[in-house]
């Protein structure tokens, strides 16, 4: 088993999930200022709930994936690439928007949570299932993006989704940690490590993206010969070349394989590839550096708001 695999999962539940704990304990001390304590059981309700419905969610993705995968085989060849590709961008832009969104709102989160509520508490007998529901939003909307993330690297198989097992356990650790023991944990710099990481994971992404999306050209290219020029980037005398991603810009199979530790490390995390072509390498660095810089802008924005 190759546990290289689990770790852009690991990576993203484990940040994903320390923010959804912070969003939980505001809650549950909220309750406990308030007196209201007894509605604590709706948030546990709100928790299993969350991680039952991103669990079947998850489930449902990747029976559809390998069922379409398998169902036509004449069409599979193609067709999986191509959804590969679709769910990876898919990925990229809600871990983007999450990455950079969230971060320019978290600095109000708390007096957002608070105010939503204070309005739930005054409903009555209906407070208990407002903070349910507010309670799985928050779990549900941190579960979607991991279940695409996996979903769009279905192929890899079991890793991925024990990635994300552990990265709860890791985050429920961190949760017990802050919030019943008392332990002090430097949040600020926790986030800005966690975002660095996603950041590498994404653009990484953005490579393999592209490497679905060639694929599935260049064998649609080769179905017929109506569909030939679909490839319009062919170099001749070499034997490994790409549909539509230009020149190769390095191969680095030999010195260091991505399949192979440490290849495999870098590969999961920073997006690292033996075989690069020029559209991609091109793609890879505007990404990093324009949401890079947006994203540490509006780090920058937070901070001096605190």
């Amino acid at each position: 088993m190759d546990f290289s695999l689990t770790l852009p999962t690991f990576v993203i539940t484990l940040r994903e999930g320390v923010e959804a704990a912070l969003v939980i304990g505001i809650v549950m001390a909220y309750l406990k200022r308030a007196k209201r304590s007894h509605l604590n059981r709706w948030v546990f309700a709100g928790i299993g709930a969350g991680l039952i419905i991103s669990g079947i969610v998850g489930v449902i993705f990747n029976w559809f994936m390998q069922s379409v995968g398998s169902s036509n085989p004449s069409v599979s060849p193609i067709f999986e690439p191509l959804l590969e590709g679709v769910f990876s961008v898919a990925a990229i832009v809600m871990l983007t928007w999450m990455l950079i969104w969230m971060t320019k709102q978290s600095r109000a989160i708390k007096g957002e949570i608070e105010g939503s509520l204070s309005n739930v508490l005054d409903k009555g007998r209906k407070a208990g299932l407002g903070i349910f529901g507010l309670i799985l939003f928050a779990i549900l909307r941190e579960g979607f993006e991991v279940v695409l993330f996996i979903s769009a690297k279905f192929q890899e198989g079991f890793m991925p989704a024990l990635g994300a097992v552990t990265g709860i356990a890791a985050a429920t650790a961190i949760a017990f940690a802050l919030f019943k023991f008392g332990v002090q944990i430097n949040i600020r710099a926790f986030f800005k490590i966690m975002g660095f990481m996603l950041l590498s994971i994404v653009s990484g992404l953005v490579i393999s993206a592209l490497g679905h999306f060639d694929n599935a050209l260049r064998i649609l290219s080769q179905s017929d010969r109506k569909s030939e020029s679909i490839c319009f980037y062919y170099e001749h005398f070499v034997r490994e070349h790409s549909c539509v991603l230009g020149n190769m810009v390095w191969n680095s199979s030999k010195v260091l394989p991505a399949e192979k530790f440490p290849g495999a490390i870098l590969s999961s995390l920073f997006g690292y590839t033996d075989k690069l072509y020029l559209v991609q390498a091109i793609a890879y660095v505007m990404f990093f550096a324009i949401v890079g810089t947006i994203y540490y802008r509006s780090l920058g924005d937070r901070l001096k708001t605190k």
